[in-house]
């Protein structure tokens, strides 16, 4: 299967420079190499299978080949040996608690902005930036409890931090489905290698809307609150719920009264004290924000204002996310902590420099350029791809609202070995790690390898042709 791989180019996962397997991946390639490969296909094909039967799913707006399609799902694991992963463990658990220092601070004192750390237009004119919410206490000062921080590894094998998600992260599911499909493509493989087990990120989950409940005699009511079954994660929703034994709702299923969130159900108002929301601010309540939303909840602000209900994650915390504020978050450790970012940034341009767009202006071509406030990659612009239509569209956009665009180097992506009809290629990879933050940082060891299927394609969003594969993190 390995007999035509190409690992020269890129930071290749399994192989090094000279070709030789890395030790991590001795025992993985040994067994796999055992497999004839119409053994290996038809146990690849049982994992759609078990998609399929799981209802493993997840949709594509705005596309006529339907809404619902089955996660890509590659067979060939990524493995993390185990100080690599104490190295990301360290990074992330970082990252999380001073990102959560830099939202307390914005939303009370803004220390931070009086220092002249961060400029306080980039702040206030943030998309996500709730002003309204300034000077509010938030249960246990905790406000991004879910956080999804994507890293990539550059041509030396040095891990990034591309992103960080802090809003409403997604792909949990799917990271423990990927790991149920192949304990059942391959049973006894796991036992062998020494893979640490990630079952335990539902109950991590579940600890920690319980740890940031309101004051309460007895077991907190917590619900996880959907968009419903035509948002692109809508399979989460319902599996993340049904794992943790919490009941799924909708804005229509909940009411405030007295300044109290209560559940509608059959036996009558049951009281919420903790909303696990899959649901952006904007559409949260149609009294405070979009008065057109039909999604969320009339009168849930002043519930959650009065200390009456809790939301993960805090309202407000998408200023963490914009992109412009990814540039200054090295900064932000070194503020809130004194201490060196032990993940490093991408090296990234702010479009509203003078100098720095100038730059980015001549260099189009050569460049990756990001909306600040788009995900999914939806908004981006890579450059060494682009037609120079796309380039001069860019251009206009940077020119007309420079606060909206960073660019970064194309980063050469790390390649894994990706099972591609019949025989073994490298495809580009990322992760995205899920780390919980309640009475303590909880990362799940492992995480979401995204892989990009197309042949060259920098992309891994599963909304542009990306795929997914299970993370092995070895004892």
């Amino acid at each position: 299967m390995f007999d035509a791989y190409e690992a020269n180019g890129f930071f290749d996962e399994m192989f090094d420079e000279s070709g030789a397997v890395r030790p991590h991946y001795r025992t993985l390639l040994n067994r796999f190499s055992s497999y004839p490969a119409e053994d290996f296909e038809a146990r690849r094909a049982s994992c759609d299978q078990h998609f399929l039967r799981q209802g493993v799913t997840f949709n594509v707006y705005h596309d006529d080949r339907g809404t619902e399609r089955i996660f890509p799902f590659d067979p060939v694991p990524r493995v993390i040996p185990a100080n690599e992963w104490e190295h990301l463990e360290a990074g992330l658990t970082q990252r999380i608690i001073a990102l959560n220092l830099f939202l307390h601070d914005i939303y009370h004192e803004q220390h931070i902005l009086r220092d002249g750390v961060i400029p306080r237009f980039y702040i206030e004119e943030a998309k996500h930036y709730r002003p309204e919410f300034r000077g509010m206490n938030v249960p246990k000062d905790i406000y991004i409890h879910i956080c999804g921080s994507d890293l990539i590894r550059g041509a030396d094998g040095t891990y990034f931090v591309l992103e960080d998600n802090g809003r409403c992260p997604s792909g949990a599911s799917y990271l423990l489905e990927n790991r149920n499909a192949l304990k059942r493509a391959f049973p006894g493989l796991f036992e062998s290698l020494g893979v640490r087990p990630v079952d335990s990120y539902p109950r991590e989950l579940l600890n920690m809307l319980h740890h940031v409940s309101p004051h309460r005699e007895g077991e907190p009511v917590c619900v996880l609150l959907t968009p419903g079954c035509y948002n692109s994660a809508y399979f989460e929703h319902c599996y993340l719920a049904r794992e943790m034994g919490i009941e799924i709702v909708e804005g229509r299923d909940l009411v405030v009264m007295d300044d109290f969130v209560y559940m509608r159900t059959t036996k009558g108002l049951v009281r919420v004290d903790v909303i696990y929301r899959r649901i952006d601010d904007d559409f949260l309540d149609p009294t405070v924000f979009r008065k057109d939303s039909v999604l969320g909840v009339p009168g849930i602000m002043r519930a959650y204002q009065a200390g009456n209900v809790a939301l993960a994650n805090a309202v407000g915390t998408g200023v963490a996310d914009d992109k412009v504020i990814y540039y200054f978050v090295p900064k932000i450790i070194e503020y809130y902590l004194g201490q060196d970012p032990i993940l490093p940034n991408v090296p990234t341009y702010l479009a509203s420099e003078d100098s720095d767009r100038k730059y980015i202006l001549e260099h189009l071509p050569e460049l990756v350029v990001k909306a600040a406030n788009e995900s999914g990659g939806y908004g981006m612009l890579m450059g060494p791809s682009a037609t120079q239509e796309e380039i001069a569209k860019f251009k206009e956009k940077i020119i007309e609202d420079p606060r909206n665009f960073i660019a970064q180097p194309v980063v050469s992506l790390s390649r894994s070995p990706t099972w591609c009809e019949g025989s073994m290629e490298g495809r580009h990879i990322d992760l995205r790690p899920y780390i919980i933050y309640g009475d303590d940082v909880k990362i799940v060891p492992g995480g979401l390898t995204r892989v990009a299927l197309r042949k060259g394609s920098l992309v891994v969003n599963s909304s542009q042709g990306g795929g997914s594969k299970d993370t092995w993190v070895l004892k």
